[in-house]
């Protein structure tokens, strides 16, 4: 993440520029540039961000362009630091193919779970839902009550899959430069098991494989590293809901693709059900094998 670009898609809103303060906060930690960009359409779009200009069709494109552009340079200019400030982008096009099309040139989308609506877009068909379903790269959602500086405490989830293995890179990476702590967290249903006493059998074996996991891939950071099998009778977005609220996170890093190969961004998977649960920042990373 040395040098990192980090894109931050806006509509204009104050919803949407949540997001601009932790990319600079991000920018500062990786010595980074943020990028503002803003991707349109010549007419009102209905689930993305929109020009609400009174332009028509046949309009001069390009002023519309450098009208938007300049306000990109504008809430630059006054939300970030010159040494962190990266050059607007301005698109025209489907918002949420746009930002993924872009995104493809960043190393972290950092954006608001919010737009100009006010609604969630964290919903079935939303541009949040379908930047994170599609983009390549790390994206971190964050929402009106998200804080993620200080940053000091990171909740990483594992299925001890190959693909939940892509999360501990990015989470290693903020925790050294920060000294934040991760707790590395694996849940687990008891209506997997028969008998509670299978349940604690299994524990162990599960409490052995997190501990080399850790070593494995987290073993630079000493004694920043917990490790915890967790039983519960919730579904697991709900048990991570419950520990966002009980426990000081600042951050969830977590692969969009589980043991099942499965895209888990769909309607009730896990990791979109989290975003749409908590109010702690959540970073998602989609594997780089998958389609």
């Amino acid at each position: 993440m040395k040098h990192a670009r980090i894109l931050v898609p806006t509509d204009f809103s104050d919803l949407s520029l949540l997001a601009i303060p932790a990319a600079l906060a991000i920018a500062k930690m990786f010595d980074g540039k943020v990028h503002l960009f803003h991707a349109y359409m010549q007419v009102n779009e209905l689930d993305g961000f929109y020009y609400m200009g009174e332009t028509s069709p046949e309009a001069d494109l390009r002023t519309l362009e450098r009208s938007l552009y300049q306000q990109l340079e504008d809430l630059a200019n006054k939300h970030l630091d010159e040494a962190y400030r990266g050059e607007p982008l301005v698109k025209i096009g489907n918002a949420a193919r746009a930002i993924c099309e872009t995104g493809k040139d960043f190393d972290l989308i950092v954006m608001s779970s919010h737009g100009r609506t006010g609604f969630s877009r964290l919903i079935l068909g939303s541009i949040c839902e379908k930047v994170l379903r599609t983009c390549d790269q790390p994206v971190l959602v964050l929402e009106e009550e998200s804080r993620l500086i200080p940053l000091q405490r990171i909740l990483l989830t594992t299925d001890f899959s190959d693909n939940s293995i892509y999360a501990f890179e990015p989470a290693a990476a903020f925790a050294e430069v920060t000294g934040a702590d991760i707790d590395l967290i694996h849940i687990v249903s008891y209506e997997q098991f028969d008998t509670l006493a299978q349940a604690q059998h299994d524990s162990e074996e599960r409490k052995t494989k997190l501990k080399e996991l850790s070593v494995k891939y987290l073993g630079d950071l000493k004694g920043q590293v917990t490790t915890e099998v967790i039983f519960s009778d919730r579904a697991v977005h709900e048990e991570i809901a419950r520990l966002t609220k009980s426990r000081p996170y600042n951050l969830v890093v977590m692969s969009t693709i589980g043991r099942t190969g499965l895209d888990y961004m769909m309607l009730g998977s896990t990791a979109s059900s989290v975003m749409r649960h908590v109010k702690t920042p959540v970073m998602s990373i989609k594997p780089a094998s998958t389609p």
